[in-house]
């Protein structure tokens, strides 16, 4: 970024300076045709020297606007240019080179004078058209010529860097994450934004003791992070200071969308916001949901009866990841392991709910 920031300040500098000089130069024509005069020695600044500052100002005005503009045009096409596969990339700069060298020297009997330049400009600018063409159309053969342009993907395959993740507070405390990326299915750099290590900071430093637990706990998870050898965790602090004011949740899904990074959370609101600013989000309660085991109609399963249930001879168990499973019959079974039998299933709004029966003896003879 330090980088970008410098080719930035330099590409508006020269834009910027080229537009002074190009309106410094039409100033002097312009003077010329409307026969401005000096003033003499003394009489103060001329109107040629007012004119002349007046113009200059005007030209550096509009050059430094062009460049902010321009520099960034030049940044997404080099972004786009970063997924054009290497032998793309050859193929059309061996273009240029061939359709320039064949431009110059067709046209170079007629000269520098007069109408030449503009032709050989236009034969110029054919050639390269019709060179990087020819070369584009004949990128197999030229793998035979450069073989070390040859790439393992095929020339559909697009290569795509890898979209960088970013956490927010409450799953860094919730924990799971460190799991998760152990395993392997988040890929990708992990950035934590600068305001969120703050946030927990802050929450760790809280006179509340459950407070402090819980950012003291989302510390920890951030050092097992790093200690991960398959995991990239960096810190990201490159944001504009004056949005240090906006919230927090608000803060990162910004963040985000800019750097076209995936938010990771288990926070509905973050979630929801997020969506509505079309930031591709990674639910991890959504994860756990997705993995949790089905249970088919006939299937057998051992739970343990912990409370009566709402209806006449019910119990209510629970499976380990929190699914409540209503038996009937099982109303004075409340603190017993039993085998029941799923006999159907309900999805809600709270979540996943399973009916099942007793398995009784007779039955396990049956079956």
């Amino acid at each position: 970024m330090i980088v970008l920031r410098g080719l930035w300040s330099l590409f508006v500098a020269t834009v910027t300076l080229v537009g002074v000089l190009v309106a410094h130069q039409g100033g002097k024509a312009l003077v010329r045709m409307l026969k401005l005069e000096a003033g003499e020695e003394g009489e103060g600044i001329s109107e040629v020297m007012m004119f002349t500052i007046g113009i200059n100002l005007v030209g550096g005005l509009l050059g430094f606007l062009f460049a902010l503009f321009a520099f960034r045009k030049l940044v997404l096409y080099i972004q786009r240019l970063e997924r054009v596969s290497l032998l793309d990339k050859s193929a059309a700069a061996l273009g240029v080179i061939l359709g320039l060298a064949v431009a110059l020297l067709a046209t170079a009997p007629l000269g520098n004078e007069g109408l030449a330049i503009p032709l050989r400009i236009l034969a110029s600018v054919i050639g390269v058209i019709l060179g990087v063409g020819f070369t584009m159309s004949a990128k197999r053969q030229v793998i035979f010529i450069f073989p070390s342009l040859a790439t393992t993907t095929s020339d559909e395959e697009v290569l795509r860097p890898m979209q960088a993740k970013m956490l927010d507070t409450n799953i860094i405390i919730d924990g799971r994450i460190s799991d998760i990326v152990a395993t392997g299915f988040l890929d990708g750099p992990i950035l934590i934004p600068q305001f969120i290590l703050q946030e927990l900071r802050h929450i760790a430093d809280s006179s509340d003791e459950l407070k402090r637990a819980r950012g003291r706990r989302g510390l920890e998870v951030l050092n097992q992070l790093k200690a991960l050898e398959s995991s990239d965790v960096g810190v990201y602090d490159d944001y504009p200071a004056e949005e240090e004011h906006i919230e927090v949740d608000a803060r990162l899904v910004k963040i985000a969308k800019m750097k076209g990074a995936a938010i990771v959370t288990n926070d509905y609101s973050v979630n929801e916001m997020a969506k509505l600013q079309a930031v591709r989000v990674l639910n991890v309660n959504e994860l756990a949901a997705a993995l949790k085991p089905v249970y088919l109609p006939g299937e057998d399963a051992t739970v343990t009866i912990v409370k009566e249930g709402k209806e006449p001879g019910q119990g209510v168990a629970y499976l380990e990841d929190g699914t409540m499973v209503v038996v009937e019959e099982a109303k004075n079974l409340v603190g017993q392991t039993v085998l029941v039998r799923v006999t159907s299933s309900l999805q809600t709004a709270a979540g996943k709910m399973i009916f099942a029966d007793l398995v009784r003896d007779s039955d396990r003879d049956r079956s």
